[in-house]
């Protein structure tokens, strides 16, 4: 028998594979599993196989991000980094103190505050202007989904109270129209397409930054959420084509291309073009992003039913459908066509219909074509569309972080939703009661790309470290297997890796050890489980410490 070039033996060895869950040990031979199993596998050990003895640890199939933006996220981590605290002062303090060290930076560029921070979710530009009035500064908000600017940012950009809102986002004003300084959704591209352009080496830095870190995370591949030019964001396209080229990406990545919302099917061919340029190596440039809404804190998010104000009566606001629902149909059935994957960002419960009525257009057009489309986020869904995902093959691709009671959660969604839709929100179980099939991400830098931590609110529906007792929606709990399963096999899938999200013999040997067995451990444990070994095709990728 030929000896293996990598044995992990004294388990337990979680598979994925209903036909054996657990094992004690797993053998690699060039880069795939040739054996899984228990003492038996001992049998492939020769003098060349490098023996992993896991001393009672857990290995399982490596993590995959289903929805991340992995070069904007390695990017930001060398900007201005609000994310951690929701201190005011705290904000000032590291814009202060990161302009003060980079005196040669024309723009002060950031990210991570948070809405729960400031009245209304609305800071101002008097307070950026404290600590920095002769410079630009430009802050994403935590979500990605808003910008904080200075006075000195907006007078770059031109913005007056004159200056009309965008279709697709909103300038929040001071009373007598002067921009406060907060742009939301597609007004913060007035702005950000003046700060001065990333180069290309800047971005395949942030490549490489994200992988060592999403590596660190057990995460082995990912989705690429954004690849193209968006609110002045400039394209990290070629940052994924450089590393698969030159051997530096180590990860499997499929991207998204970005759907122009301000175009039609004329951009259908680009994107054909632009597919086939850059798949390369572990690159594939397979899929096509969709934004269809916003996000519930700013109001854009699109409902079937009006926001509530702060006094519980109906507005006049539903949110927003960047693309017309009938032409969304008709762009996702050519789309489909071509075996283009569509993933899809649908927040609001509207957002979702929309979604899914265009997969179903698609399907009635064309028949199963088996592109896996997926609809990204699913914080509020009618229950009436819930068992649509599975008669259509949607997948839900949900990102479990966010589905716990926090500030902007309690604060800034549920008294605008009302307590009928509120009980609608990330219906994980739900929909795996519906047969959907589950996938998982985590929309990086959004928020922390660590599953682990994703694991752990989708089985308690409380955030890691929650003392008050409070658990958000209990009946839409997961599972600890089934939240893993959505985290590796669902997400594989959706990856269009289906060899890689479960350990069988000839299935690819991207592998992660955790220190402790998050299967048989309190589910309150979860997210003190740590990652001490990464592998991708049975090379090791990270080793903790």
């Amino acid at each position: 028998m030929a000896q293996a070039d990598l044995v992990f033996t004294n388990g337990p060895v979680h598979t994925n594979d209903p036909a054996r869950s657990r094992a004690t040990g797993l053998a690699v031979t060039a880069g795939r599993i040739t054996a899984v199993g228990h003492d038996e596998v001992r049998e492939l050990i020769g003098p060349r196989t490098r023996v992993v003895d896991l001393h009672g640890r857990l290995l399982i199939p490596g993590f995959q991000d289903a929805h991340v933006h992995a070069v904007y996220g390695g990017t930001e981590l060398a900007e201005c980094d609000l994310s951690g605290t929701t201190g005011v002062d705290e904000y000032l303090r590291r814009v202060r103190d990161y302009g003060a060290a980079r005196p040669e930076r024309e723009w002060i560029t950031g990210s991570g505050w948070s809405m729960e921070s400031f009245e209304g979710g609305l800071p101002s530009r008097q307070l950026l202007d404290s600590v920095c009035a002769d410079r630009p500064v430009f802050l994403l908000n935590r979500d990605h989904h808003g910008a904080w600017a200075n006075t000195r940012a907006l007078e770059l950009a031109g913005l007056t109270a004159d200056t009309p809102d965008p279709a697709d986002g909103r300038i929040e004003r001071e009373a007598d129209g002067t921009p406060s300084g907060v742009l939301q959704e597609g007004a913060t591209g007035l702005v950000s397409r003046h700060v001065p352009p990333s180069t290309a080496a800047d971005r395949l830095a942030g490549l490489l930054r994200a992988q060592k870190l999403l590596h660190s995370l057990g995460i082995t591949g990912w989705q690429d959420a954004l690849l193209g030019v968006f609110n002045g964001q400039p394209d990290v396209s070629d940052a994924y084509r450089t590393a698969a080229l030159d051997g530096t990406l180590t990860a499997r990545v499929t991207g998204a291309l970005w759907w122009d919302r301000g175009r039609g099917a004329e951009q259908i061919p680009e994107l054909e073009a632009r597919r086939k340029e850059l798949s390369r190596g572990r690159f594939r440039a397979g899929a096509v992003k969709i934004m269809q809404d916003g996000i519930a804190e700013n109001f854009t998010a699109a409902m079937t039913s009006p926001y509530l104000d702060r006094c519980g009566c109906a507005t006049a606001n539903s949110g927003i459908s960047f693309v017309d629902p009938l032409r969304l149909r008709e762009h996702v059935t050519a789309l489909d066509a071509l075996d283009f994957q569509v993933h899809f960002h649908a927040l609001g419960d509207r957002a979702v219909r929309e979604a899914l009525d265009a997969v179903e257009a698609a399907v009635a057009a064309n028949g199963r074509r088996g592109n896996r489309h997926h609809l990204a986020h699913l914080q509020v869904v009618h229950p009436d569309d819930l068992p649509r995902f599975a008669r259509l093959g949607a997948i839900a691709n949900v990102q479990p972080l966010w589905a716990a009671h926090e500030p902007q959660m309690d604060e800034l969604t549920i008294p605008f939703l009302g307590p009928e839709r509120a009980s609608w929100q990330y219906p994980f179980g739900s929909l795996l009661r519906a047969g959907a099939t589950l996938a998982a991400g985590s929309d990086w830098p959004v928020s922390s790309p660590d599953p682990i931590a994703g694991l752990h609110v989708a089985v308690n529906r409380s955030e890691p470290g929650a003392t008050d007792g409070r658990v958000f929606l209990p009946e839409q709990r997961l599972d600890p297997a089934t939240a893993l399963a959505a985290y590796t096999a669902g997400s594989a899938h959706v990856n269009g890796h289906d060899d890689a999200g479960s350990l069988r013999p000839g299935h690819l040997a991207d592998l992660v050890v955790l220190d402790r067995d998050i299967l048989t451990a309190p589910p309150a444990e979860i997210a003190d489980a740590r990652v001490e070994r990464t592998y991708v095709g049975g090379e090791l990728v990270h080793l903790a410490g």
